[in-house]
């Protein structure tokens, strides 16, 4: 991940209305304070390295960029101190701004953000600072409002395949077509992820198949979900369920997961209308269940049950 991670603006695979309008902050010299949001994996951090890298020589970036992530100490004393005195000195030779990166911002304090909220606008002379964070609602909005919001979404397939390829190419991986669809699938939008689970198989497997990245992932099949829809939907009580319990503990699959996948499928599933809104409204309440931790085995139970009775329903229908 950090071997490919992207030097210069112009690498970067996604969001280019974002890259083109902050390439033309930077050319004319207008820099703003951003606030890039987003799911991680989507090239927030990327992003502004790549600026700073655009602004700076190799030799005055440690002079001019101060970045602050999570893991370091970001509370009310350090924006007063090291943030405040950084921000407040001009440096001597070069003109233009310094610039200070808050990765994870969203980690911070309410204390912490309203004590930036002073610094930022005291300092806009020479400092310009970037937050970076997963959730907006986190930020307060005086923040918000003193910075220009970029939205960073998760990538399309179309952008991620491209640059995976260019990878795999480098790194002389072996990569079958639905190998491919499943990376892309898994990461939903997460280049970081895609290239962890990448490396994760080739290093597990040697080759990437789909049947390999899913069972590196931990991930059920998507043969293995049929069957399961197949014996709950056509099997007796008992049987179903031993199958299923059988199946997962050979494959070490959590309910969780057989539970999110069965979703998609019932969604393409042609069931009468009242019949998948029942159906739809138990898988709910035994997702809920199953986050706040109860048993696997009851819930199964459960689960099974309300496919039971909806194919009951759908008999009685017909």
């Amino acid at each position: 991940v950090e071997k490919y991670r992207p030097q210069a603006l112009s690498e970067l695979v996604s969001h280019r209305d974002i890259l083109s309008t902050v390439q033309r902050f930077i050319s004319e010299d207008r820099l703003p304070h951003l606030l890039l949001y987003g799911p991680p994996g989507t090239g927030k951090t990327s992003t502004i390295l790549a600026c700073a890298r655009q602004l700076y020589q190799e030799r005055e970036f440690g002079s001019m960029v101060l970045e602050l992530n999570a893991s370091d100490d970001r509370g009310i004393d350090i924006i007063r101190g090291p943030i405040l005195s950084f921000a407040s000195t001009r440096t001597i030779f070069k003109k233009g701004f310094k610039l200070v990166i808050l990765d994870e911002a969203d980690a911070m304090t309410q204390d912490a953000q309203n004590a930036l909220r002073r610094v930022i606008e005291k300092f806009t002379e020479n400092t310009r600072f970037c937050l970076i964070c997963n959730y907006l609602s986190k930020i307060i909005p005086a923040l918000q409002s003193r910075c220009t919001r970029f939205r960073f979404g998760p990538l399309t397939p179309e952008l991620m395949v491209p640059r995976l390829q260019h990878v795999i190419q480098e790194e002389g991986v072996e990569v079958t077509e639905d190998g491919m669809k499943a990376l892309v699938t898994l990461s939903s939008g997460d280049m970081r992820r895609a290239l962890n689970i990448l490396q994760s198989t080739t290093m597990a497997f040697g080759k990437v198949t789909e049947e390999n990245v899913y069972t590196c992932t931990g991930h059920p099949l998507k043969s293995d979900i049929t069957n399961i829809l197949d014996w709950m939907l056509n099997q007796d009580f008992a049987t179903a369920y031993h199958k299923i319990m059988d199946l997962k503990t050979l494959k070490g699959l959590a309910l969780q997961d057989i539970l999110t996948e069965i979703h998609l499928f019932v969604h393409r599933v042609d069931f009468p209308p009242s019949v998948r809104i029942q159906l739809l409204i138990k898988m709910a309440d035994i997702e809920y269940r199953l986050a706040a931790g109860t048993s696997e085995k009851i819930q199964l139970s459960s689960l099974i049950a309300a496919f039971q009775v909806t194919r009951d329903l759908i008999v009685a229908e017909a």
